[in-house]
């Protein structure tokens, strides 16, 4: 077996009521004066204010700027608060978007150079501020990975900072603080989780360790997202997404995602489509490409969506897992097709060639693909 490493969060919390540690690790952190990162809309349905009121004997402040698909100026703006209020220490509350922010500025915080100057992989000189992640949403398993991505509008590109100094030292996942996710949410991220689990499980990188977490997720998903989807106050099945998106964090944050992720990121970077939607668009067009390569996963990811593959050959198996990746898609109402959000075909060849560039992610794709290929895969999903 090939020697692998495992990263993850320092400290897992989970479980329903899991929120109300958040006061005892502060205090660990030898935090004397956090600041709270996160959005504006979480500030208005009172999730911010369940926060504040279990540090409100302690010092802290509040950083509401957060937006989807975050830009390198935010990391800038939540970076001068941070120093000009003398905080310590970085609480994320939301979804990857505020986990990425807080993950940013924890290390940037210390860096006197431009924030271009650490993207990429381990280009951070040391350790940061101390992070606690708390998700508000099941899907990005930000709160347990090395990465942050963020936005160059400039490039109209995503970009990533991979460093084991921004793994957050606490990961507090508490599935009521998923409840407040509106449908269309619930929907993206559910997905979004479900892409890292299987990127994952069909990477070059894989594991035993990923893998067993991997597979797991997939039947979490499987039978749990249409619950949340359908009935978002089903907090059993908002404590399954939970947990499947913790655990598909773990897996793809150390055997890396692959190429839904890399075709994914020019619709965010050039149209900004939210994250997650961009990897629901994507997952069954790409996953049909991929699955020569890897049959007998898929074969297994067939069996973990609850799929019946006994009297099938691995290629059959094979497409029944597609045909279950699209169907979920379908019954959590994923918009189908890149037309339903107005991007012109024209576009296709150039987001061929962003995406053919993304090497960090393309290079753990089971299946090698040609710009030509990738720019096929774009055509069969518009």
């Amino acid at each position: 077996m090939n020697i692998s490493i495992f990263r993850m969060a320092n400290k897992l919390i989970t479980g329903n009521g899991a929120i109300e540690k958040l006061m005892d690790e502060v205090v660990r952190l030898q935090m004397k004066n956090p600041l709270i990162v996160t959005d504006k809309v979480l500030e208005t349905v009172g999730v911010i204010t369940q926060i504040k009121d279990i540090l409100k004997n302690h010092p802290h402040d509040v950083y509401t700027g957060v937006q989807p698909e975050p830009e390198i100026s935010i990391v800038e703006e939540c970076k001068r608060m941070f120093l000009e209020g003398k905080h310590d220490g970085v609480i994320a509350v939301g979804g990857g978007s505020a986990i990425d922010i807080a993950k940013a500025v924890s290390a940037y915080a210390k860096i006197d150079d431009h924030l271009k100057s650490i993207f990429g992989t381990d280009l951070i000189p040391e350790k940061g501020f101390p992070i606690i992640a708390i998700p508000t949403t099941a899907g990005t398993g930000s709160e347990v990975t090395n990465i942050s991505i963020l936005s160059d509008k400039e490039e109209q590109l995503k970009k990533g900072i991979v460093s084991d100094f921004i793994l957050p030292d606490v990961a507090i996942v508490a599935p009521e603080m998923t409840i407040t996710m509106p449908k269309s949410v619930t929907a993206a991220s559910g997905i979004d989780a479900l892409v890292h689990a299987i990127e994952a499980y069909i990477s070059v990188n894989a594991s035993p360790i990923t893998d067993a977490l991997a597979i797991h997720a997939i039947k979490l998903i499987s039978t749990n997202l249409p619950k949340a989807y359908a009935n978002p106050a089903n907090i059993q099945a908002r404590e399954q997404m939970a947990t499947a998106s913790l655990m598909a964090g773990m897996a793809f944050g150390n055997a890396g995602v692959g190429a839904v992720h890399a075709l994914a990121y020019p619709l965010g970077g050039r149209f900004q489509i939210p994250h997650g939607v961009s990897n629901a668009l994507l997952l069954p067009y790409v996953m049909e490409w991929n699955k020569i390569s890897c049959l007998d996963r898929f074969r297994e990811i067939a069996v973990a969506f609850g799929e019946n593959v006994q009297d099938l050959t691995d290629r059959e198996a094979a497409d029944k897992a597609v045909f279950a990746m699209d169907y979920l898609c379908r019954a959590v109402n994923i918009p189908k097709g890149l037309r339903s959000f107005q991007i012109p075909e024209s576009a296709i060849i150039d987001m061929a060639e962003d995406a053919s560039k993304i090497d960090r992610l393309l290079k753990n794709n089971p299946r090698v693909f040609s710009k030509q290929e990738i720019e096929e895969i774009y055509r069969s999903a518009y």
